[in-house]
């Protein structure tokens, strides 16, 4: 695949739409964009309040891992749809699956509706990110995208920040149920300017028929593979038939989707995509990208709660440092590339400083000072800033225009597999390392201390007798440490694959463009094959 295809199909899109209707357009996709990744910060501050009224503590997980599992196995479906027959249609039906979703998550009763209207959801959400960033993608050449990274990258730290608080506020005033119903006047909102603003040229419909197999193997082997991270080490232990199984399943039929791939006429998920030596590595850096911010998003509040005393109740504010680092690198690396079409540099830098973040953060104890910890979390977060936005943007850059949606897809689907693997990997390793310590500290009493559990809310961690709470915090200190060191060993991974990446000029970036790849090129479209927009 040629890292310059769609040149051609470009022009047309970019050069009618007009600086003033890109913005109103960006402002519609930035709220549906807000929407998917708002819904589990506000969800978390609620759920307590949830189960005492619906009752069901032991499906209590199931709540959030049903909108986790439709949204991963959703993505490429979604991007695939929206190459096959139109972006605007499979977007707009997206906000609209969403909003029944939250509509009917809100009305629940019992606990069994809430984790199924949560799996609705979740379908709809995978088509949000997706079509957000495929849309853009048709926009905005991808050189002029830069100058709108800030913004992506601000909703984001929106979320992650404002998400606890809101769910928090609406939880206490409102209701619990307000905290599903507050997403249907912003999505009636994102609707409604979709619809009214957003001028694609149309797509002629594909005769070819959905990739039904390709489609069933590629959801099976997503649930099986974030299953296997979600359960291990919590629900089951890695050992167990259920863990085994769930695995076997996963290399089954991840082996049956790559042949089955090979020979459908319009694969869910195209795999000359990843001829592109870029796209391959984008996929790779945002495996890895995922893994890091994900782990680091779970652990740093639980770091801050237990052994600095932060409260709880500002849990979003205590990322502040990483996500402002985050938000003003992402918006001046994007000015940057926009100016001068050179990026090959960030990913090399937002690796080193994703490593030195990490090993930075893996050297807190109960000594380090919250002024110390942002400033390790300000380096993390600097380093997510080079890397999130560009990942993307190369990897978009590495297709052509027809298989865009797939593109953003895969891209969005492999930083969100890193993120369930980071959260898995880097809490069984926290959850043996505390369990650990307690019982050297206290012996055999440790861990009975504690109820057996390795992460303790405030109102429990004051319960807990002086030197119990102390032997906890430094368990706390030594599991973060492991979490940590674990992120900053997996993040030198994502530094070595920047090296190997070809700066290919940008699409959009003038005559430069049209300069040929030495990436393999893939077969032509047949005459007459519509172009996706």
């Amino acid at each position: 695949m040629s890292d310059q295809g769609g040149n051609s199909g470009k022009a047309d899109t970019s050069g009618e739409v007009k600086p003033r209707s890109v913005r109103v357009v960006l402002l519609a996709l930035m709220i549906a964009m807000l929407l998917a990744m708002l819904d589990n910060m506000i969800i978390g501050t609620a759920m307590p309040t949830i189960v005492g009224e619906l009752g069901g503590l032991e499906h209590l997980s199931w709540v959030v891992t049903a909108y986790t599992l439709a949204t991963a196995a959703s993505t490429p479906i979604w991007g695939k749809l929206g190459d096959m027959y139109g972006r605007k249609g499979s977007f707009l039906t997206s906000i609209v699956i969403f909003l029944i979703g939250s509509a009917l998550s809100g009305m629940a009763q019992d606990m069994g509706q809430l984790i199924g209207f949560r799996a609705v959801q979740g379908l709809g959400a995978g088509g949000l990110m997706v079509g957000v960033m495929a849309i853009i993608g048709d926009l905005i050449p991808p050189r002029e995208r830069g100058k709108y990274q800030g913004m992506m990258a601000g909703v984001m730290a929106l979320a992650m920040i404002g998400g606890p608080l809101v769910g928090g506020t609406i939880t206490d005033h409102m209701g619990w149920r307000w905290s599903f119903y507050i997403n249907l006047p912003l999505g009636a909102v994102a609707l409604a300017m979709v619809t009214a603003v957003l001028h694609l040229p149309k797509k002629e419909r594909v005769k070819a028929t959905i990739d039904y197999l390709g489609a069933a193997l590629l959801t099976v082997a997503i649930t099986s593979t974030v299953l296997v991270t979600t359960w291990g080490g919590t629900e089951y232990a890695w050992g167990s038939a259920e863990i085994i199984g769930l695995s076997a399943v996963g290399v089954l039929t991840i082996a049956g989707f790559l042949f089955a791939e090979r020979r459908a006429v319009e694969p869910i998920m195209p795999l000359h995509i990843f001829r592109s030596r870029n796209f391959t590595l984008m996929s790779a850096i945002g495996f890895l990208t995922g893994f890091a911010m994900f782990g680091g998003v779970l652990y740093l509040p639980l770091f801050q709660q237990s052994v600095q005393g932060a409260s709880a109740t500002n849990s979003g504010l205590l990322l502040l440092p990483m996500l402002l680092s985050m938000m003003l690198v992402s918006l001046v690396a994007g000015r940057v590339t926009t100016n001068s079409g050179k990026y090959k540099v960030f990913p090399i830098v937002g690796g080193a400083l994703m490593v030195v973040g990490l090993f930075l953060l893996a050297q807190m104890d109960t000594g380090t000072s919250r002024f110390e910890s942002g400033i390790y979390m300000a380096v993390l977060g600097a380093g997510l800033g080079f890397l999130m936005q560009i990942t993307m943007l190369v990897a978009q850059n590495s297709v052509e225009m027809k298989d865009m949606g797939v593109a953003s897809s895969s891209a969005t689907l492999f930083r969100t597999l890193g993120g369930s693997f980071g959260v898995a990997l880097m809490g069984s390793l926290f959850t043996s390392r505390v369990q650990d310590t307690m019982t050297d500290r206290l012996g055999e009493a440790g861990g009975a201390a504690t109820g057996g559990s390795a992460q303790l809310d405030a109102a429990s961690l004051a319960k807990l007798p002086e030197a119990v709470r102390e032997a906890y915090q430094h368990a706390v200190a030594a599991g973060t440490h492991s979490a940590f060191l674990l992120g900053a060993v997996v993040a030198v991974l994502g530094f070595a694959a920047a090296w190997f990446v070809k700066e290919v000029p940008l699409r959009g970036a003038g005559p430069a463009a049209a300069e040929p790849s030495d990436e393999p090129a893939a077969p032509a479209p047949a005459v007459g094959e519509p172009v996706a927009r």
